[in-house]
């Protein structure tokens, strides 16, 4: 059977991740992402209302025109976890494609929000859930399955597809981190990787995010960064000012910490923001967490203006907004009370909780730190970094490659200089550049079995 892997998206920078994978005649095509920082640089862009290839000239969705080249229909649309580098190009591209999106139930509903908001194109796929551990079978061949494994990331609900083929699996590794001690949720399923490693012809291909791949040693558990939380917020307990929490909205877990040690510490959280009233209220609603009977959630302007209003009013002291802004996006919470653009009122001394790490990209720096710069001129005083990673630093790289033993290798999610620690960590492994390591950029096709 061919097998040719079309790297569409992902592959010179972190976002707008695609991928397909062609057995014989059958197509699955993993994520269809956006790239925010591409947006974000534009004024008062409203990609719902955009073309999609107007969006593809800018760069902030994958130009997926390459898939006229494969030979085969697409069988599958399977978006690997929540986030918009993976599932914010959906409401562009899939309905392009007939067949049915395919991802865990969070992710499924995730992606219904996204289409739902979509003004430009009517996006009609079938809507797919499954649940890791589970198997479905691909295309008619009777021969190719699409098989879910459990992994952890900054997102709940996490999966690793896998594409089992008589030559061999293929298995695309965006995005996870090694957690055996997760907050929320089941620790990654580092049993089944194994087992697909030695079944049947092993693993054909492995395809890695490389986010943290210079970066030495193992990322640490969601459980480290809670404790590390719940030490900050408990040193301010004495604290009778304002406290201000934000992290990715996407960030359940996160989430979910920072209303319990705000409780702890006698203090009311509010989640305030339209993201984080997306995030937090699925996760709610699908019953992957139990949130406080009395915990305000708010995403529209006004009715985060007048909780702002309510909390100066009844004293900062006895509140904690928990709100959007982490990486200093402009029209954002916490950009905003950083500007001074909400009746919230920061003072001499206040504290700002950033359970956030800046991407590394440009855009996201520079407004991240004209947010903390804005902030400290009011008086703040920042806490920094109360964060772990999402992604696989190089020891974790090297156990999946222990544990899955694939033929190939295919870096994604990074520039050049990003694939730069994996190459060198998978040539130590004895993977060999234009042979079985395959480094490759947008829009390219990589034929594995001819």
């Amino acid at each position: 059977m061919e097998i040719e892997i079309a790297t569409i998206g992902g592959y010179e920078e972190v976002g707008r991740q695609m991928t397909a994978v062609r057995a014989g005649d059958d197509v699955v095509i993993f994520d269809m992402g956006l790239n925010l920082s591409q947006v974000l640089i534009h004024d008062n862009v409203e990609t719902e209302r955009m073309h999609s290839l107007d969006l593809i000239d800018m760069g902030a969705i994958p130009d997926d025109r390459i898939m006229s080249q494969l030979e085969g229909d697409v069988q599958a649309i399977v978006p690997t976890h929540g986030h918009l580098d993976h599932i914010g190009a959906i409401s562009k591209l899939a309905h392009r494609y007939d067949a049915p999106i395919v991802a865990s139930p969070f992710t499924i509903e995730l992606v219904k929000q996204q289409i739902e908001g979509e003004q430009k194109f009517g996006v009609d796929n079938d809507l797919v859930k499954m649940e890791a551990g589970e198997t479905m079978r691909i295309g008619d061949s009777g021969n190719v399955d699409l098989e879910f494994v459990n992994v952890t990331h900054s997102i709940i609900d996490a999966i690793n597809p896998v594409l089992h083929t008589p030559e061999g699996s293929v298995v695309y590794g965006l995005d996870k981190r090694m957690d055996h001690d997760p907050v929320i949720g089941d620790p990654i399923d580092m049993k089944r990787f194994r087992e697909i490693g030695r079944e049947g012809n092993g693993v054909l291909c492995y395809i890695e995010d490389c986010t943290n791949a210079n970066k030495k040693g193992r990322t640490p558990s969601e459980s480290v960064a809670r404790r590390h939380l719940k030490d900050a917020l408990y040193s301010m307990e004495d604290y009778d000012g304002g406290i201000v929490a934000t992290t990715f909205s996407s960030h359940i877990s996160r989430v979910t910490s920072l209303v319990e040690f705000a409780k702890d510490i006698g203090r009311q959280p509010v989640l305030l923001g339209r993201s984080m009233e997306k995030y937090s209220g699925t996760a709610e609603r699908l019953d992957f967490v139990d949130f406080p009977d009395d915990l305000g959630m708010f995403g529209h302007r006004k009715s985060v203006d007048r909780t702002f209003k309510r909390i100066m009013n009844e004293g900062k002291e006895n509140f904690l907004p928990v709100v959007t802004g982490h990486q200093g996006e402009p029209r954002a919470m916490l950009t905003r009370m950083a500007r001074g653009e909400t009746p919230y009122d920061i003072q001499d001394g206040d504290k700002v909780v950033f359970s956030a790490r800046v991407i590394p990209e440009p855009t996201n720096e520079g407004q991240r730190y004209q947010a903390e710069k804005l902030l400290g001129m009011q008086g703040a005083r920042i806490y920094d970094d109360i964060h772990v990673s999402g992604h696989l630093c190089q020891e974790g790289h090297y156990e999946m490659l222990d544990a899955l033993q694939p033929q190939h290798v295919i870096p994604a999610h990074q520039n050049m200089k990003g694939f730069s620690g994996y190459v060198d960590l998978a040539s130590n492994q004895g993977y060999t550049m234009g042979r079985d390591l395959h480094v490759t950029r947008n829009g390219n096709r990589i034929q594995l079995v001819d």
